[in-house]
């Protein structure tokens, strides 16, 4: 009986220097998870720096390729756009009046 007894400790150690093993390795793991999160993180984070870098270099190349208009350019433009709502602004208050007047005299009979 002291053999079997000693051979079923023998297992019982064996399984449990078996399960530490398998716990340290599961720990190992997570650790080496966490570790490659946060590498994931400072590249992401890099990445998204160098995007908004190469973006911002983009924008202001394609701004020194824009043909700007003159001050005196500019002054017709907007010249012709106030013209234009102006005399919008007169068609449809006429209409409004016009309409207004005929609803006047449709009320009135």
């Amino acid at each position: 009986m002291s053999k079997k007894n000693k051979n079923n400790v023998n297992v019982t150690n064996e399984t449990n220097s078996k399960s530490k093993d398998t716990s340290e390795t599961v720990k190992k793991e997570q650790k080496e998870d966490k570790k490659l999160k946060n590498n994931k993180n400072v590249k992401k984070d890099k990445k998204e720096k160098g995007k908004f870098r190469r973006k911002t270099r983009e924008t202001v190349s394609e701004l020194k390729k824009v043909t700007w208009p003159t001050f005196t350019e500019v002054c017709k433009r907007t010249g012709v756009v106030l013209v234009v709502v102006l005399v919008f602004a007169v068609i449809i208050f006429g209409m409004d009046y016009g309409l207004g007047a005929l609803m006047r005299l449709l009320t009135n009979r």
